[in-house]
């Protein structure tokens, strides 16, 4: 089996791995200024998607932008999380170089789209293929491929422990090579009760001293598990961003998350914003938890939120995801500042970090990694992909790390 990175090797984002020249895995961007796309457009005879973010699926359109029209499979969230983030890249910025791909390349996907379910093999280029769930968000899949000589396990993004949106992956499918996802590598995750905890004191502290807190969250995954985490502590949220869309697409798959009933009293228990005749403004003098786009504070519904509360040291601002060095997150986490629709504003809100990660830390890599310790594995998806290639070498795993445009036969 051949296998070639065309990116998300050594780095996290845009994540494309092409075997056998016939199979292509995820397609995505790497998000910045200027975006990072994969280093080559190849013409794969079918594409599988692991999951909808934005790093693994954000490009999928643009293989649809000659005369090819390859089959992409995927689960069904997965296909909706696509085509919603693709109508957003176009919405942000179509026509320019940030968007690889146009409205008719769009309206392609719908035609040329596959969906299975978990444990149903189907084939694709050649190959059989099963998607087996990954725990990470609802739909999202390890991928294992097989030629008829060789069985490629490919992790995705994926969570050994159990969320409240979704439960962590037990599935272990033989395969002969693994490719395998490293992004908290060297990372040990809090116990997510105690994170809950944590998160729930600290904001009933500040409802209770008469401030709001804006909670910036992912649209896909993390909204949904911030909105179950109110719901579960009874404390009042509004919901605001491409959140609300997804949510209400999810509860339209109730098989894909962990408790349907759960999510349903959490839709009912937040309160929707529809940013209409000042809305979000208002919203500010709520003793309420505000969980909005995004996550990174890099656009959407944050740009409003954050200016209103900012000048208030009894307010909050909670980031609940992993901050990418450069963002206007990270910068507000580390300097109390950051530069919000173009301008710099300090923040005097308290602002307080959270990991409620749904990635496999450092012990749920290895944990998993133990049920291929004869196999080959590949270390892809991290910022230290070398390193933890190296440490399973050293504990004896056949283990190396491929940098982007490396191919490997196996």
């Amino acid at each position: 089996m051949d296998i070639r990175f065309l990116g998300g090797a050594r780095e996290v984002g845009r994540s494309a791995v092409l075997v056998n020249d016939r199979l292509l895995l995820d397609f995505g961007m790497l998000t910045g200024n200027p975006p990072q796309f994969p280093v080559e457009t190849p013409s794969p005879g079918a594409v599988v998607v692991s999951h909808g973010h934005l790093d693994h699926v954000g490009t999928v359109p643009s293989l649809l932008s000659g005369d090819d029209r390859p089959p992409v499979h995927w689960t069904p969230p997965t296909y909706e999380l696509a085509l919603t983030l693709a109508r957003d890249t176009l919405k942000l910025h179509g026509g320019s170089y940030r968007c690889p791909f146009t409205e008719n390349d769009l309206k392609r996907v719908t035609e040329v789209s596959e969906p299975h379910g978990y444990r149903e093999t189907f084939a694709a280029a050649g190959h059989e293929v099963t998607l087996y769930d990954a725990g990470h968000i609802p739909g999202s899949a390890h991928v294992l491929v097989d030629d008829g000589d060789t069985r490629l396990l490919y992790t995705g993004d994926f969570h050994t422990d159990d969320q409240r949106l979704v439960s962590g992956t037990t599935a272990r499918p033989d395969a002969d090579v693994v490719l395998c996802e490293s992004t908290y590598a060297d990372v040990e995750h809090e116990a997510r009760e105690d994170v809950e905890q944590r998160f729930a004191r600290s904001v009933e502290r500040t409802l209770w001293e008469g401030g709001t807190v804006v909670v910036p969250a992912f649209a896909i995954g993390r909204t949904q598990e911030m909105m179950l985490v109110c719901e579960a502590y009874d404390i009042p949220c509004y919901v605001d961003g491409m959140g609300k869309g997804v949510t209400e697409m999810l509860r339209g798959y109730p098989e894909f998350v962990r408790d349907a009933d759960a999510l349903r009293r959490a839709a009912s228990h937040a309160r929707f914003v529809t940013g209409r005749d000042g809305q979000r403004k208002r919203i500010t003098d709520q003793k309420a938890a505000i969980i909005t786009t995004s996550g990174m504070l890099s656009g959407g519904p944050a740009m409003t939120y954050i200016p209103e509360i900012r000048a208030n040291p009894t307010n909050k601002v909670t980031m609940t995801g992993y901050q990418v060095e450069g963002t206007p997150g990270r910068d507000l986490v580390e300097t109390g500042s950051a530069k919000i629709d173009g301008r710099v504003m300090p923040v005097s809100a308290q602002v307080e970090q959270y990991d409620f990660s749904a990635h496999a830390d450092r012990t749920g890599l290895r944990e998993f990694l133990e049920s291929y310790r004869d196999t080959r594995v590949l270390v892809n998806h991290g910022d230290r992909c070398v390193a933890f290639a190296a440490e399973l070498a050293a504990d004896g795993f056949e283990a190396t790390a491929p940098a982007v445009g490396d191919e490997f036969t196996v």
